[in-house]
């Protein structure tokens, strides 16, 4: 494992209750970092699938414990402004300050465009790209006041890369991370916060395995025939996603900010 020098920062990550943003929970408490592990913990009925528990982000606390962190768990929803500050006021008179944002929580409902209600594709765009907005938004607020930089790393998808039949919602919304990404990391450069994005492609998570159950056969045959292949035949693990978040988190990513970083096994080079 590459070893990266996390001590002294704290890292604010969404999502932790279990899949990639359990992952990157525990790999940057393995880094030296203490951590701020949040989650909705709780399933919304447009999901689809049962979604991580606040026993699961208790889970996750433990884990990160056990390498040596010092943990806050908060249960949060993204996708509301009042919750989202209230989470990093919380992290910052626990901890005194935010260094690192991994901005990973996110939800697939599986529903093709012409047979999707309206409540479902609000719910897609409200989690998975204003509660990216909102993240940024106030943790990029007081690494900004603060003055000592920072690294924000949102989570995309190769779905925000190239089409995602069954998730056009979804699609949507992380095709407007990376516009966000790149906006944000022009918008806070001078104050030395690099803004990232990652860009997995399908990952051995609850999620993915929601969709797949969910999917109906005619999309998912589109979404075979037409979508990018894992050229190198695993499925990605949440922390072969979690090793892209350290680099681009680390002092070696100093002088990289905008970019989208694809973690895909080769899919987007069919």
């Amino acid at each position: 494992m590459v070893e990266y020098d996390f001590d002294d920062k704290v890292a604010f990550v969404t999502g932790a209750a279990r899949g990639q943003g359990r992952s990157h929970a525990v790999h940057y408490a393995k880094h030296g970092a203490d951590v701020v592990a949040t989650d909705i913990c709780e399933t919304n009925e447009q999901s689809g699938y049962e979604m991580g528990d606040k026993t699961e982000l208790d889970e996750t606390v433990e884990l990160a414990r056990e390498e040596g962190a010092d943990v806050l768990g908060v249960q949060l929803d993204v996708s509301k402004e009042g919750d989202v500050e209230r989470g990093v006021e919380r992290a910052i008179e626990e901890f005194g300050r935010i260094d690192i944002l991994a901005n990973n929580a996110g939800v697939a409902p599986a529903a093709g465009l012409l047979e999707m209600d309206e409540e479902t594709w609000d719910y897609a765009l409200e989690v998975n790209l204003k509660g990216m907005w909102l993240c940024a938004k106030h943790v990029g607020l007081h690494m900004a006041e603060r003055g000592e930089g920072g690294r924000i790393v949102n989570t995309s998808s190769t779905a925000g890369l190239v089409a995602s039949p069954g998730l056009g919602h979804y699609t949507a919304a992380k095709h407007g991370v990376l516009g966000l990404t790149k906006t944000l990391a022009i918008e806070l450069a001078p104050h030395d916060v690099t803004v990232n994005a990652v860009c997995p492609t399908a990952v051995d998570t609850a999620m993915v395995g929601g969709i797949i159950e969910n999917i109906d056969d005619e999309l998912a045959e589109l979404a075979e025939q037409s979508g990018p292949d894992n050229v190198l035949g695993d499925i990605v693990q949440p922390e072969d996603v979690s090793a892209a978040f350290m680099w681009l988190s680390s002092d070696e990513a100093r002088y990289v900010t905008g970019i989208s970083l694809p973690v895909a096994a080769g899919a987007t080079a069919i």
